[in-house]
């Protein structure tokens, strides 16, 4: 999985436009030929049209195919601030350092890819619906419906919607591996709420983590395609039409576009997708290893090729690892078929996995290429589980009403340490959804108070009634909510 950055502009996938317009013009059509013909650009692209009656090179005719695919989503959700007395207030204001009582409904905007039209299928990112009441799909044709979700995946920031709507358009989706940098792209998405935007530009990099870091699985296309708000859930699409990825974020001092976008591939949108049809949700699984990248000092010291590769720090007793023979010191450089460059390289094609695959592992030993096979097994939490809907023994405990809480998970890298509990559920339209608390939120302080661990969230919650200033993190950032 090379990674490389290729500074370029748009102008490249152009450089054989005059020579083809020439020829066509040398060669001209006969009254009889059709309106739009195919410019041969290199390696026999034919995106690029020429239009005789105009005399122009044009991508109409491509985009008339893909842009009925892709759709305008509008979002409503609901304040989750509750009505509070005035001793309330004054302690909700004390920690917040403003009122809650005048907070209305919010708005979001963003985009969404058809990726199947018999059933309704729609793409887009998670963070463009996540803990939303209400949401609406607009198609390029200006009908509107109201969507279901069948299933979010957080991790990677993808989330599936049904609509039922007769006359739909999909895109096919391309393969990820017939992706190289320097393609040309099209991103079309629906930025600053302008429906049907195109812009256009060339795979800049892959296999990209996003600079502002996460715990999320992270293996983008990178682009220099315009891409703005509400862009996001959007379609990068190659020259022959397919989408090649879903426009998920930004790098930019401004919050417009810089020419840095990322999208997130197809590899990750086939895997992701026929877990959440299936089972609503993602089910990752591990193979039982610690693993960092590699350093000079490593390298030299293990005598190692090259610096490409993860090595394994730990291995899990009786984990699918230690099954499978592998030991401290290994240095996988393949997985499941695909060459690795580095820790998180394997970490993304473990996490691609459904929970019993078996997939081809290959590592270096004593400067020995080998390869075995191994099996992905279910993640084990061997931790207690609280949930906020049945717990009928701590009354505060309503307050948290659809919320399942447990310890921090040992296997996520978080930013602040391991104290604090997790939300590992949210009913849809519970108290806790509707207190602003989603799946993946670590609370680490209440009014003030640290938490260490579930005991503590427990017992300060049997001390002490509510409402609650919570301090959160989520996705790396810090924030509170107000929970009644």
């Amino acid at each position: 999985m090379k990674k490389a950055l290729i500074l370029t502009t748009a102008a490249v996938g152009l450089v054989a436009a005059p020579l083809a317009m020439s020829q066509v013009i040398q060669d001209t059509p006969q009254p009889d030929a059709p309106l739009f013909q195919p410019v041969q650009l290199l390696g026999g692209n034919d995106s690029m049209t020429f239009d005789r009656r105009r005399g122009v090179i044009t991508m109409a005719p491509l985009l008339e195919r893909v842009t009925p695919a892709v759709v305008s989503i509008n979002t409503v959700t609901e304040s989750g601030t509750p009505d509070l007395t005035d001793d309330q207030m004054e302690m909700f204001e004390r920690f917040f350092g403003q009122s809650p009582r005048n907070r209305g409904p919010r708005a979001g905007l963003g985009s969404g890819v058809v990726v199947d039209a018999n059933e309704g299928l729609i793409l887009t990112n998670n963070h463009v619906v996540d803990g939303a009441d209400e949401i609406q799909i607009t198609l390029e044709d200006r009908r509107e419906f109201m969507a279901d979700v069948v299933g979010t995946d957080p991790q990677t920031d993808l989330a599936l919607l049904r609509i039922d709507a007769p006359r739909l358009s999909a895109l096919d989706i391309a393969e990820t591996d017939d992706i190289m940098v320097g393609d040309y792209v099209i991103a079309v998405g629906n930025p600053f709420g302008l429906s049907s935007t195109v812009t256009s530009g060339i795979v800049s990099a892959l296999g990209r983590e996003n600079p502002r870091g996460g715990d999320r699985y992270e293996d983008y296309i990178q682009t220099d395609a315009a891409i703005n708000p509400g862009n996001s859930g959007g379609a990068l699409v190659n020259s022959k039409g397919e989408l090649i990825g879903i426009n998920t974020a930004i790098v930019s001092r401004s919050g417009s576009s810089a020419g840095i976008g990322f999208a997130v591939p197809t590899r990750t949108i086939r895997n992701v997708m026929a877990q959440l049809m299936e089972f609503g949700e993602v089910r990752r699984g591990r193979i039982g290893v610690l693993i960092r990248d590699l350093d000079p000092e490593l390298r030299e010291g293990l005598d190692l090729p090259s610096l490409r590769g993860a090595l394994i720090s730990e291995v899990v007793e009786d984990g699918a690892a230690d099954k499978a023979g592998l030991e401290p010191g290994d240095v996988v450089i393949a997985f499941n078929g695909e060459e690795l460059d580095d820790s998180s390289d394997l970490r993304n094609a473990v996490g691609l996995l459904t929970p019993g695959t078996s997939a081809d592992i290959t590592y270096l030993r004593d400067g020995k290429r080998r390869t075995t096979r191994i099996t992905v097994e279910v993640v084990e939490e061997d931790r207690d589980e609280l949930d906020a809907s049945a717990t009928d023994d701590i009354p505060s405990m309503e307050s948290f009403s659809g919320a399942t809480i447990t310890d921090i998970p040992d296997d996520l890298d978080l930013r602040d340490g391991d104290d604090g509990v997790f939300i590992s559920t949210v009913r849809r339209n519970s108290r806790a959804a509707r207190a602003g608390l989603q799946r993946g939120d670590i609370i680490r302080r209440i009014n003030r108070t640290p938490i260490a661990d579930l005991d503590e969230f427990e017992d300060f919650l049997s001390d002490n009634d509510g409402p609650y200033a919570l301090v959160v993190e989520r996705n790396g950032r810090t924030m509170f909510l107000g929970v009644r």
